[in-house]
């Protein structure tokens, strides 16, 4: 059995180093009660709703070279966690909304994300990199970004690459996803992770509602709307077992030649 567990913050827009505080203060605690893998929400660092591109520009950061990963290793190395955050990305082609995986000896990898949502569109590019598993040892995590649970095929990809975990990064809005993200979890037989922010910005206000989903789709810690950290156990062993029954596995009983439809 291993602990994880979501931070649900409120970051400040355009204030990475408040956020970076905020942070440090609510991963420690996630790490005091026992969490190996930590999951910050999306653009935890700068905040979300940027009035032009000026702005984003002023305050996102290169991956790995930029403050926010130098951040995040530093505190992955502290509390000899490992820590899935998202952030805005300075690339040399534009800014991705992208995910970075961080553990105590340092960067591990990123995610760029895929389905961009609404204005996000004026900011960023569409992600690049595909979707991605990382071998934390312990356990084979995918990273997903917000926008991304809408689209079943995210989390079933990443399951079929073999995550045990999904560690979801997120700025919801619309009230849906903490119905859905236990369906993702059954349907794949995974747990997932999301970590949501709270607050209002610029007029967007954002649901909080962080939750772990288990492979049944047991809701096994939900926040409310307030600032929370949210702790339970996993065991990778029900994430790697794909049997529903006897005669059922949910992976052997797939038959991908009929999916597909031509032209779509």
């Amino acid at each position: 059995m291993t602990k994880v567990a979501f931070v649900q913050m409120r970051p400040e827009l355009l204030n990475p180093e408040v956020n970076y505080e905020r942070a440090d203060k609510l991963v420690r605690e996630a790490a005091g009660k026992g969490a190996s893998l930590i999951v910050l929400p999306e653009l935890f660092d700068t905040g979300y709703v940027f009035n032009d591109i000026e702005e984003l520009e002023s305050i996102a950061q290169p991956v790995p070279s930029g403050k926010t990963v130098e951040f995040l290793e530093w505190l992955a190395q502290e509390v000899e966690s490992f820590i899935v955050s998202g952030t805005a990305e300075k690339a040399d082609d534009g800014f991705y909304n992208s995910a970075v995986v961080v553990g105590p000896s340092g960067y591990i990898g990123k995610y760029r994300k895929t389905h961009l949502f609404d204005r996000e569109k004026l900011f960023f590019k569409p992600g690049d990199t595909g979707f991605r598993v990382f071998d934390l040892g312990f356990a084979k995590v995918g990273v997903m970004i917000c926008f991304d649970w809408f689209f079943p095929e995210s989390a079933r990809t990443l399951a079929l690459m073999g995550a045990d975990v999904i560690a979801h990064p997120a700025n919801l809005v619309m009230p849906y996803c903490p119905k859905a993200m236990p369906i993702r979890a059954l349907e794949n037989r995974v747990y997932t992770i999301t970590a949501d922010r709270i607050g209002e910005e610029r007029g967007v206000r954002f649901i909080g509602m962080s939750q772990i989903a288990s492979p049944t789709s047991e809701v096994l810690v939900q926040a409310g709307t307030d600032e929370a950290v949210g702790v339970a156990e996993v065991d990778v062993r029900v994430s790697r077992n794909k049997r529903l029954n006897e005669r059922n596995d949910v992976f052997k009983d797939r038959r991908p030649e009929f999916y597909q439809i031509l032209g779509v």
